[in-house]
């Protein structure tokens, strides 16, 4: 089956707050409603983030609209929904998000080519507001020079 219309819902904002260390693919375990909603792009992973709960990976604040045709089996559009990782892979995030400062961010939700919801988890280090501005000024710099180019 191939989609007339990827989705790739990204989260912009992730890049320029922390350092992404390691990434990693997960799946999402969703309701029937929640998927034709991600596959209409009406999802947002600006304010997201993970955290383990009993040893499994959530999501909280996803934000996921309702489906318009979804009546009254429609979703609650930012509940916690689980990721679906390996146990090795669940065993090491668990273990480094031990480190002090580190978390973990969505960068980037998509569907495979089987059409099934993944998402795009990164182990992250906050950056400190130096950091940002040097990362504007590298942006700025990388701006000028495409500019020249042309």
């Amino acid at each position: 089956m191939i989609m007339a219309n990827p989705v790739n819902i990204k989260n912009k904002k992730a890049s320029f707050e922390y350092f992404l260390i390691e990434k990693f693919t997960a799946g999402i375990m969703l309701t029937g409603t929640e998927i034709k909603s991600i596959r209409n792009s009406k999802a947002s992973i600006a304010e997201a983030y993970c955290l383990f709960v009993d040893n499994e990976l959530f999501i909280r604040n996803m934000h996921i609209s309702e489906y318009e045709f979804g009546t009254y089996n429609n979703h609650i559009p930012r509940r916690d929904r689980k990721l679906l990782l390996n146990k090795r892979e669940l065993r090491k995030l668990n273990n480094r998000l031990k480190e002090q400062g580190t978390t973990i961010v969505p960068i980037l939700l998509f569907l495979n080519e089987k059409g099934l919801a993944k998402i795009e988890i990164s182990l992250a280090k906050g950056k400190k507001q130096f950091d940002k501005r040097e990362t504007i000024k590298g942006k700025d710099i990388q701006r000028e020079m495409d500019r020249d180019r042309k």
